[in-house]
């Protein structure tokens, strides 16, 4: 009995000890650290996120809670976070273009029946997820609240809602003739598009339908959207906008809404949404980087959104519009050089980054639906009424296009233009397959 006794002090001894040690080990660790909801963080890294915190934030003058987690905050159109760019310490708000860009398609008359069609025949709308829970009043802007949490478990406090940079790209995609799928590899982004250039763009549309993609790890990401580049293809300048699932930005993986822009192909330039200076948002409606729904699924009900970037012919702005009605902010051409006068190119497709693209095994993030691309619009990614605006009025669709594959093995294009009233581009795919290893 005694002997039993004896052993069982040692034991509760033993564990005293251990949970000394253990208390030893974490006072050493909160010297050199903090812990915030379980996870260690250096006192550098935490001092460098109350920084950029106090950057981009703004007194709210109305704070909405929405339900699925986000916390939007109306605050001031004038002391929104763009005018902390030094170019645009001074600089005027433009409240609505100069011009209402909705009425170009009027001049289109065979796009003006397909639309029609298209809107009886499908339910399109898409809304954002915090407009079940209020809105903002006039004369603010509804910004997205970044999370302290969203910026300490990013890699880069100075770098957070930045694009990697794509280091490496084998051929210019200029050098390739008209009509060709061209097949190209740039460093961890795997694009799926369609694309035109040799010309002077002021605008580009397209109605992307939206889903939401699986992405396999948190610093990956999968993007939808509409873009105009000019520029080198490793220096280049660029807007877009459209839909994502990028976890390391957001810090979930929901479907969003967001701008993005660069002057130097993102190596030190350039972010999604308000995440740094730069867009002049306007609207009290839209809130950059908010979930929008409902989202369609494979051979289920189709929905999508209407992106289209255009120049203001008179200011130069780079005007950002949502559903054909919304005019949601814009790019100033003080942030550009070869921007600030025109686009040589315009894409419109799919992009998944990944430290595991180009590489055995693949990342196995979806890019649109997941689906590889197919000619029904049904079950893979997909954009209809693709236009762009050059120097004369009215959209229109491109003369030439080409579509681009970095890896037609594990996301795909198609390209519809015969016996369809209007031209129509599928893309996408499941990223790792018995393909695509």
């Amino acid at each position: 009995m005694g002997k039993g006794l004896c052993s069982g002090e040692v034991i509760r001894l033993r564990g005293m000890k251990m949970m000394v040690i253990m208390l030893g080990v974490t006072v050493t660790l909160i010297r050199f650290g903090v812990l915030v909801e379980g996870d260690l963080f250096s006192k550098q890294k935490i001092l460098e996120v109350e920084r950029k915190l106090t950057q981009l934030r703004r007194p709210a003058v109305k704070t909405i809670q929405s339900e699925d987690g986000d916390i939007i905050d109306c605050i001031d159109i004038y002391k929104q976070p763009a005018f902390g760019h030094p170019a645009l310490r001074n600089h005027t708000i433009q409240m609505a273009p100069t011009y209402d860009a909705t009425k170009e398609t009027k001049t289109m008359g065979k796009m003006d029946r397909w639309k029609k069609r298209n809107e009886e025949q499908s339910p399109t709308t898409v809304k954002q997820t915090w407009h079940k829970s209020g809105s903002c009043p006039q004369g603010t802007i509804p910004v997205r609240r970044i999370g302290k949490k969203e910026l300490l478990r990013a890699s880069s406090v100075k770098d957070h809602g930045r694009k990697k940079h794509s280091s490496t790209l084998s051929r210019h995609v200029s050098e390739f003739s008209d009509n060709k799928t061209v097949n190209l590899q740039r460093a961890n982004h795997s694009k799926a598009i369609l694309f035109t250039d040799g010309y002077r763009y002021n605008g580009a549309k397209g109605d992307i339908k939206v889903y939401n993609p699986a992405v396999e790890l948190d610093d990956e990401y999968s993007t939808s959207q509409v873009c105009l580049i000019n520029g080198a293809y490793y220096d280049f300048e660029s807007v877009e906008s459209g839909w994502a699932v990028n976890p390391s930005v957001y810090g979930d993986r929901q479907t969003r809404f967001f701008v993005y822009w660069t002057v130097d192909g993102s190596k030190k330039t350039g972010c999604f949404d308000l995440t740094c200076p730069g867009f002049v948002q306007t609207s009290h409606e839209i809130a950059l980087g908010a979930a929008i729904y409902p989202i369609s699924v494979p051979n289920g009900l189709p929905y999508q959104i209407i992106v289209y970037i255009y120049k203001d012919p008179v200011t130069s702005n780079w005007w950002v519009q949502y559903g054909e009605k919304i005019n949601v902010g814009y790019w100033p051409p003080e942030l550009f050089v070869a921007l600030s006068y025109h686009a040589t190119s315009a894409e419109w497709g799919g992009e998944v980054y990944s430290s595991r693209v180009g590489t055995t095994p693949h990342t196995k993030t979806h890019m649109g639906s997941g689906h590889f691309a197919d000619s029904v619009w049904g079950t893979s990614g997909a954009i209809r009424r693709i236009r762009i605006h050059e120097n004369s009025p009215g959209l229109k669709f491109p003369d030439i296009v080409t579509t681009l594959m970095d890896e037609f093995n594990c996301y795909n294009v198609r390209y519809l233009s015969d016996y369809v009233e209007d031209p129509e581009f599928y893309y996408g795919g499941p990223g790792r397959n018995y393909m695509c290893p």
